[in-house]
């Protein structure tokens, strides 16, 4: 990284750390000054009482620097105990804002991004890095040493510069100071640098062996992966893999501990040979009557602090700009660009219903990927019909709903509402159209009532409605709770496990809730039983109403009770009509999808 680079991120660090959290970093300064400036007031009252002991003066004086001593030590501990409380308080709301910011990026960020696996893994590696102390840790952490040890310097400089402007000690012998400081802090930093320097290199190459280590330990402590564990005999597997990445990880950081004390061996040795050096041209000095008593106390005890503070900034500056390449990579997440145009039309709202959906000659291909999953598809259907995509696997089934949701906008041509490019629309708005219920649909740790609302706050009514439509109206009389019933045991012992049927009706009954004019559901009764598919169908149009509905399944059963299908092959739409006329035509490619699964829906 340039130096330009290295002092925008620290202007970018420094706000960053105020826009966290105001309190915690006001307090995390002042703490940090006060914590400094309480160890020289002994140095410098010791001093005092020291030389007026040697000068026989009065009692009342003595006292006075005792009494000074203690009750500004007292005063300061006082305040700065008052800031520390305050400032673990806000740590808490700090670390908490972070995970927040994080959860709303993911929520602002463009579908596109978040289905990236770069992304995907750039935000796992943040994770684990923030988790080891780079990022907002080391930021604070630079901060509260970078004011401690600027206060030391500068208060361990003011106490000692009335030694070298004292005409009584011989020139040679401050220069001599001088430059043993200098040979002493230059030598420091050497150390410190490349003991940094290990330090960036092991945590590089160490980030992937956290990931790995992550997510073994992830899947081992997940309680759903406990029955594959045992099934499969995998513990002996997942034991050896953890057990290696661990001894990996190990063997680096003793290897790296082991260059980094060799490094340090010439700075101590060179520290302690300038320590016995200074009091060598002290005691000469006051052997000479040229300072007091209290003087060489004083002067010891700062040059060694300055010396001190001195290569404990050069440290924290080294740490900062370390952390600058963490952070860099931190921020870079942050500024992921949404390019989805936000549009500003309002979605019209007709009396008639008259609405119509267009996909005029759209081509699609996902990003960082030359293969077209969509090839000129050109298709227009109706609002209130009820229309069925059929398709094998990777024919573009879901990406065709992608688009129509705006989750992607299409690489070329374009999707119409109304006559008008859905990309003109708020984007906002525009999703609030649609209710739809994908085969990857997550289900929360909360409350069934809170799961179907898909908020804290629902209608009891409503929601028992909706359930039963969906066909969970029996099972909802079996839930302890009632509506308040936890799904899983995430967070609550007594939490209820449901089937993988059971959870799609809920997911189901959630997007009944919404009560959007689209509800689109994908493969909407691949988990459940034979009799539970044909009661959801049976009752299709009770279910829907007057909405527009849009199948995506691989059981061409469910497109009977629709009024259009749209058959895709490789990305295109190769035919479309009602189930009679497609099944009527021998050679299309319904007919082929019809007959291969004959077997599964003549009961129907």
């Amino acid at each position: 990284m340039t130096w330009k680079e290295h002092l925008q991120i620290s202007k970018r660090a420094i706000r960053f750390s105020f826009q966290l959290d105001r309190k915690y970093a006001i307090c995390v300064i002042l703490n940090a000054f006060l914590s400094a400036v309480i160890g020289y007031i002994p140095i410098y009252f010791s001093a005092k009482v020291i030389d007026a002991l040697y000068q026989h003066d009065r009692l009342s004086t003595m006292i006075l620097y005792v009494v000074l001593t203690v009750g500004l030590v007292f005063l300061i501990n006082f305040i700065n105990t008052y800031i520390s409380a305050a400032k673990n308080t806000a740590s808490y709301s700090m670390y908490r804002n972070e995970l927040w910011m994080f959860s709303e990026k993911a929520m602002k960020m463009a579908y596109e991004s978040i289905e990236d696996s770069e992304v995907t893994r750039l935000r796992y590696r943040i994770q684990k890095e923030s988790q080891t102390g780079f990022n907002c840790y080391y930021l604070y952490h630079t901060l509260k040493h970078g004011i401690g040890n600027l206060t030391k310097i500068v208060a361990s400089i003011g106490l000692t510069a009335s030694f070298f402007g004292l005409p009584s000690v011989p020139v040679y012998m401050k220069l001599l100071m001088l430059a043993g400081l200098l040979v002493t802090l230059v030598v420091s930093m050497f150390s410190t640098s490349k003991i940094n320097e290990l330090d960036h290199h092991f945590w590089d190459i160490s980030a992937n062996m956290n990931v790995f280590s992550q997510q073994f330990s992830d899947y081992i402590e997940n309680y759903n992966a406990g029955k594959d564990i045992r099934m499969y005999g995998m513990k002996d597997h997942l034991a050896d893999e953890s057990l290696k990445l661990d001894a990996d990880y190990y063997n680096l950081a003793i290897q790296n501990s082991y260059k980094q004390a060799l490094w340090s061996i010439p700075s101590s040795i060179l520290l302690y040979a300038f320590e016995f050096g200074i009091y060598a041209i002290l005691i000469f000095a006051a052997l000479d009557g040229s300072i007091t008593v209290g003087a060489v106390a004083k002067y010891v005890s700062c040059i060694m602090l300055l010396i001190g503070a001195i290569t404990d900034m050069v440290k924290t500056v080294q740490m900062a700009l370390d952390n600058h390449q963490y952070l860099k990579r931190y921020f870079s997440y942050l500024d992921i660009p949404n390019h989805m145009y936000q549009g500003t039309l309002t979605v019209e709202k007709r009396d008639d219903n008259e609405y119509f959906v267009e996909f005029r000659n759209v081509s699609f291909r996902y990003p960082n990927t030359d293969q077209y999953v969509l090839r000129h598809v050109n298709f227009r259907f109706k609002i209130g019909e009820k229309l069925a995509i059929v398709g094998r696997n990777g024919s573009g089934k879901t990406t065709f709903i992608k688009l129509l949701c705006r989750l992607y906008d299409p690489t070329e041509g374009e999707i119409l509402l109304n006559g008008v490019d859905i990309r003109k629309y708020d984007y906002d708005e525009y999703l609030s159209i649609f209710s739809v219920v994908f085969q990857d649909f997550k289900l929360l740790s909360f409350g069934l009532g809170q799961n179907v609302a898909a908020g804290v706050a629902y209608d009891p009514e409503r929601v028992t409605s909706c359930l039963a439509k969906a066909g969970f109206g029996d099972r909802l009389q079996d839930m302890p709770e009632g509506l308040d019933t936890c799904l899983y045991k995430d967070f609550e012992k007594n939490g209820v496990e449901i089937s993988g049927g059971e959870a799609q009706k809920i997911a189901l009954a959630r997007a009944l809730y919404k009560n959007a004019p689209f509800i689109i559901l994908d493969e909407p009764t691949a988990a459940l039983d034979p009799i539970a598919e044909y009661e959801v169908y049976s009752k299709f149009d009770e279910i829907v109403g007057e909405k527009t509905a849009i199948y995506i399944s691989h059981r061409l059963s469910s497109c009977r009770f629709c009024d259009t299908i749209a058959v895709f092959d490789q990305g295109q739409i190769v035919q479309k009509g009602s189930h009679e006329q497609l099944v009527s035509d021998e050679k299309g490619k319904y007919y082929e999808l019809w007959h291969a699964q004959a077997q599964y829906y003549t009961v129907l």
